[in-house]
């Protein structure tokens, strides 16, 4: 008998997605043949499943709500220890206020990403807008629009295939703010234009968010690129142990405007460790972090995988030295790798004021530290 629910065809879609990307994301097309290795990307298949649940199974534009797009516990898309970020879908069609508290963050704004509906990985980030550009009255309570006519502050324009809005809160202290209780930024969104309520849920409706979560994992696994393949931008490196210099992302996707970056991925063995030096530039805001090849940071709840300026000690002059080690050196800064001997690490700084030096970094033998 054919099958007539939509529904339920939507389903069987998402079973069989996941486990297309089972096999070939979590094994050897993408690189993936030790156990642990094969266990690292069936839990990131795993946390973007999570992700594409909560985002955008229960989503739609005439009715947005902000929900909060990685945690402490799922990972993905590179985030990070000193910020919380939050989204939902929007659309040109429709103009919208947003409402929230910058609850102490020294750093706020708003992108657009544009070119991908129903759950795909956007395109590009179509707009920015940070808290130089709009208004906060001394309890941090700040308003801003999306769409509809222009205005000179506090307000975003949506672009013809404008799909969703990212929100970022930054901090620089000592405690990560993603680890919970987070802090309350009271985020809000309204549609401005006189609508209906949205029908109920209907076999059409559920299939549609079933297929926005197959899609949201899909375009962030299989259709990503392979390991060493695919095109580069010019903040990271393929180069073990050696960062590119810093860059602003123009519009690539999911990134801010008003951001620097460097990435590079660091190659140790179980007697080395790699010191990088540098000075942090004036900026609003800068942290580096480890990753692993999933863009997941190690386990920031526990242990110290990444450094924002607030944490970090610095030299006489200035200077950091920061240390990328297995095991605990003796030495300020340490970044923990969990004894993995492969990973990722990612450069931000925020509002950069000039040009932002170059980590320098270099391969020691533990005892030589």
């Amino acid at each position: 008998m054919t099958e007539t629910s939509q529904s339920r065809i939507a389903f069987d879609e998402l079973l069989e997605m996941l486990r297309d990307a089972a096999d070939r994301y979590a094994g050897p097309e993408w690189g993936l043949f030790a156990p642990d290795d094969v266990a690292s990307g069936l839990r990131a298949l795993a946390n973007l499943l999570e992700g594409g649940l909560v985002l955008h199974f229960e989503d739609d534009p005439r009715q947005p709500v902000f929900r909060q797009i990685v945690t402490s516990t799922r990972k993905s898309l590179g985030d990070n220890a000193d910020a919380i970020y939050f989204d939902t879908a929007i659309s040109p069609e429709y103009s919208y206020r947003i409402r929230g508290r910058t609850a102490g963050a020294v750093y706020v704004s708003f992108t657009i990403e544009a070119g991908a509906p129903d759950g795909g990985f956007p395109q590009q980030t179509a707009g920015v807008l940070n808290d130089t550009a709009f208004d906060i009255d001394d309890g941090g309570r700040f308003e801003i629009f999306l769409g509809g006519p222009a205005r000179d502050r506090n307000w975003l324009p949506l672009a013809p295939d404008a799909c969703r809005v990212t929100t970022r809160h930054y901090w620089e202290q000592e405690r990560s703010p993603a680890i919970p209780p987070v802090p309350d930024v009271a985020l809000d969104i309204a549609v401005l234009e006189e609508l209906t309520p949205l029908p109920r849920p209907s076999d059409e409706s559920v299939a549609a968010g079933l297929r926005r979560v197959a899609r949201y994992v899909r375009s962030r696994s299989l259709e990503q690129a392979k390991p060493g393949q695919g095109e580069r931008p010019p903040f990271v490196s393929q180069e073990p142990n050696v960062f590119p210099k810093p860059s602003e992302p123009g519009t690539h996707p999911l990134a801010a405007f008003d951001a620097s970056y460097s990435m590079a991925p660091y190659v140790l063995g179980p007697d080395e460790a790699l010191v990088m030096s540098g000075r942090w530039p004036a900026c609003r805001c800068a942290n580096v972090s480890l990753w692993n090849r999933h863009l997941q940071t190690y386990d920031f709840a526990h242990r110290q995988v990444s450094l924002n300026r607030a944490q970090t000690d610095l030299e006489a002059d200035g200077t950091f030295r920061i240390v990328i080690a297995h095991q605990d050196p003796g030495a300020p800064n340490w970044l923990d790798t969990e004894g993995r001997p492969f990973g990722m690490v990612f450069w931000r700084y925020f509002l950069p004021e000039g040009e932002v030096d170059t980590p320098q970094a270099k391969v020691v033998k533990l005892g030589e530290l």
